[in-house]
């Protein structure tokens, strides 16, 4: 059973760069689609970027393309998600989520494991 830890969010300046970790145990890890999701207060949990088994492409919501880069790396069971030319609108807890399969995943319902979330807080 694979279990998500996220870290790296803080408090940074608008046009700042951040780099947040989704590091996930078990070993059936390079076999599942990891999605990174965001929750900004008040707002529905939205979807961020998703990036397939292989790690080949990552697919992304259309606020982040160019700014965000998600990338995976299996040998060390990890997820990232880093992030350029921040904004404060990108203010939200980040949550990174996996499931088994080799498709892309778009919505909170298609995955079944969650992280508890890391802060990331863009001054203007």
């Amino acid at each position: 059973q694979v279990q998500l830890v996220e870290s790296g969010g803080g408090l940074v300046q608008a046009g700042d760069s951040l780099r947040l970790s989704c590091a996930a145990s078990g070993r059936t890890f390079s076999s599942y689609t990891v999605g990174w999701f965001r929750q900004a207060p008040g707002k529905e949990r939205e979807f961020v970027a998703a990036i397939g088994w292989s790690g080949s492409s990552g697919h992304y919501a259309d606020s982040v393309k160019g700014r965000f880069t998600i990338s995976r790396d299996n040998d060390k069971n990890t997820v990232y998600l880093q992030m350029f030319s921040l904004k404060p609108e990108d203010t939200a807890v980040y949550y990174c989520a996996a499931r088994a399969g080799v498709s892309y995943y778009y919505t909170t319902d298609q995955y079944d494991r969650w992280g508890q979330g890391t802060q990331v807080t863009v001054s203007s």
